[in-house]
C-alpha cells in the first residue's frame, strides 16, 4: 500500500459524459485518508454532463499535477474521445506515471482506445461489453475487474463499488469499509433488474432495442479506433 500522503487522483472531465461515472467515484476517493482528487480537462470553463449537470474542472491537461491514479469514466460523450489526439496522448502520458489505470462504465473503451487494455481484461456497460474485444481486451461480465494495475468498472452505478475497490488497493480493506459505512452504502434496490444476469428476458431486449442505434454509432467508433490502433501500433 501507499503512504496515505502522497495519494493523487485524477478524474477526466469532458462533455457529454454520464455525471455518476465521476461523481460516485468522486465522492468515494474525496472521503480517502489525505487524497487529493482533480477533475482534469482542456480547460477550466464549466463541462456539461449528458443529463445537463455543469462540473467545474480543476485542472487542465497542461496544469494536472503527478498522480497515482487516474480514472476514465463512460457516457455518449465517450464517443468523441475515441478519436481525440489530446485526450488520448494525455491519458497515455498520464498511464505511464500512475500506479493504478482505472475507469468507469466505458471510460474502458477510451482507454483501449489510448492502446492501454491490448491483452488485458476489462469490463463497462453490459450494452458495449463486447467491443472491448475489438481493442484487443478480455470482456469480463463482472461489476469490478482487476487485472494487474488496471481496474475497470462495470457500468453506472457500479462506479461506487469500483471506487471503494480502488481505495482498498490503495488503503487497504478497512479504510475502504470505513468510507462505505460513513456513506452508508448499503443498496437495497427496489426491483431485481439491475443486470441483464436478472432482468426479465422482455425488459432486456426492449432496453437493448432502445438503445441500438446509438450502441451500432458507439461500435463505429470502437471500430475505427481499432483500426488506428493497429497502424499506429500503441499498446501497452
Amino acid at each position: 500500500m501507499m503512504s496515505a500522503s502522497t495519494i493523487s487522483i485524477g478524474l477526466l472531465l469532458y462533455p457529454n459524459l454520464t455525471q455518476l461515472d465521476l461523481t460516485g467515484p468522486f465522492e468515494v476517493f474525496a472521503r480517502a485518508p489525505n487524497a487529493s482528487v482533480h477533475l482534469i480537462w482542456k480547460t477550466l470553463d464549466p463541462v456539461v454532463s449528458d443529463r445537463g449537470m455543469a462540473i467545474v474542472p480543476s485542472a487542465t491537461f497542461t496544469t494536472c499535477p503527478t498522480l497515482d491514479v487516474i480514472c476514465v469514466p463512460g457516457g455518449p460523450g465517450q464517443i468523441a474521445l475515441m478519436d481525440d489526439v489530446d485526450t488520448l496522448n494525455f491519458i497515455r502520458r498520464k498511464s505511464a506515471e500512475v500506479s493504478l489505470v482505472t475507469s468507469v462504465c466505458t471510460g474502458s473503451l477510451i482507454l483501449g482506445a489510448a492502446g492501454l487494455l491490448k491483452g488485458r481484461k476489462a469490463t463497462c456497460h453490459w450494452a458495449s461489453l463486447q467491443q472491448l474485444a475489438l481493442l484487443g481486451a478480455e470482456p469480463v461480465s463482472e461489476r469490478v475487474v482487476r487485472d494487474g494495475n488496471l481496474i475497470t468498472g462495470a457500468g453506472v452505478t457500479s462506479g461506487i463499488d469500483f471506487a471503494l475497490s480502488v481505495v482498498a488497493a490503495l488503503y487497504g480493506d478497512e479504510a475502504a469499509q470505513a468510507i462505505q459505512l460513513h456513506m452508508e452504502y448499503d443498496p437495497e434496490p427496489p426491483f431485481v433488474c439491475g443486470s441483464p444476469r436478472v432482468a426479465a428476458k422482455e425488459l432486456v431486449e426492449k432496453a437493448s432495442a432502445e438503445i441500438s442505434p446509438f450502441i451500432a454509432k458507439r461500435a463505429a467508433a470502437t471500430a475505427k479506433a481499432a483500426a488506428a490502433l493497429s497502424v499506429d501500433g500503441h499498446h501497452e
